[in-house]
């Protein structure tokens, strides 16, 4: 059995997405206007945005080829995430657990237009990248509710999932095409900076700051990310 076919990456993505959705139910229709650590995204945007991706990668995972519009972000309304954002949340990752589980049988390999690849990749690595950008965004969301600490604490409890996260996160590019404006992610920030930069903390806000976002946000001098 092939990597693309064993279940591990895929069971590991399904508990992050356990764990974002607890994120994800405090968030009520009043406070999504708050501001996020990504670069001009309320929590509306970024919730948009997320159960976009959710949504693609379903699509990907079922054999849809390089459709960019199938990755686009969710309407505000319409449930989608408007007036209840945590049933939307839900209801796009029970989709998409499923159809990573079924591409996983099928041993499936996926396009990820919006990574401009070129062919289809197997099918752990785009597992891999949606279980990095799932605690990263649980975090953005949690941090714009004053509750950042809490989902890398929770994280940092499960060793096969901090490890997951570790390896996935030292895997993306930090060069100057990977992390330009409108990339998923802005560039790591330089040790040397303390806390901050997520010197001496653990190894989620390692990641944080790895890819760009200052584990500290909203504290003095924080900066955002990107989307």
């Amino acid at each position: 059995m092939s990597a693309a076919a064993r279940p591990g990456i895929v069971e590991l993505h399904a508990r992050s997405l356990e764990l974002a959705a607890e994120v994800v139910d405090a968030v009520r229709p009043e406070r999504l206007d708050l501001p996020t650590p990504c670069a001009g995204w309320t929590l509306r945007r970024l919730l948009a945005h997320v159960v976009g991706q959710q949504q693609g990668f379903a699509a990907a995972a079922r054999g849809a080829g390089p459709d960019l519009a199938l990755w686009a972000d969710a309407p505000i309304g319409e449930g989608l995430p408007g007036e209840d954002p945590a049933g939307a949340f839900r209801r796009t990752a029970v989709e998409l657990t499923a159809a990573f589980r079924e591409a996983a049988a099928a041993d499936r390999r996926v396009w990820l237009p919006e990574l401009l690849t070129t062919a289809p990749i197997p099918l752990d690595r785009a597992v891999g990248f949606h279980l990095l950008d799932t605690l990263v965004h649980a975090w953005d969301v949690a941090a714009a509710l004053g509750t950042g600490a809490g989902v890398g604490a929770a994280v940092e409890r499960e060793e096969a999932l901090i490890a997951a996260l570790v390896a996935v996160a030292e895997a993306v590019p930090d060069t100057p095409e990977a992390r330009a404006p409108g990339r998923a992610f802005g560039p790591g920030l330089p040790p040397g900076e303390g806390e901050a930069a997520g010197v001496g903390a653990g190894r989620f806000e390692r990641v944080l700051a790895m890819l760009g976002r200052d584990p500290a946000w909203p504290g003095p001098g924080s900066g955002p990310g990107q989307g």
